[in-house]
């Protein structure tokens, strides 16, 4: 196999490459669309199968922009998701820790060992 032929299966190795993510992210799209009904989603998928190229891009045309803002919302979605698993496992921070045993220890219900233990673990 000659240079040429090995550079040029490379750039058609690269254009199938872009065209499948493309169509992947089509299909993505397609199912995550709420506002978009059974039928529609059937026709869609329906017209990617049949003619691939002419029904990606007139998808990407008519429906582009809202291919964005779908993909940003589901971002959106998962960051708050993973922000609130983050916090629901983190605890509490050592500084309200002590102040939480400081105010058992002011009302009497701990003992100053027990402050010094809980402020030791806290710190730990």
């Amino acid at each position: 196999m000659s240079f040429w032929e090995s550079l040029w299966l490379v750039i058609y190795g690269f254009f199938f490459i872009m065209y499948l993510i493309v169509m992947f992210q089509i299909v993505v799209d397609i199912f995550r669309d709420s506002g978009l009904k059974g039928w529609a989603k059937a026709l869609w998928i329906l017209a990617l199968l049949v003619v691939p190229v002419l029904s990606a891009l007139i998808y990407l045309i008519a429906r582009g922009g809202g291919m964005n803002k779908r993909q940003y919302a589901a971002v959106e979605q998962s960051r708050e998701a993973t922000e609130e698993y983050i916090r629901s496992v983190a605890g509490n921070d050592p500084a309200k820790q002590i102040a939480d045993a400081k105010a058992l220890l002011d009302s009497g219900a701990i003992t100053a060992d027990e402050f010094a233990q809980l402020k030791a673990k806290a710190l730990a």
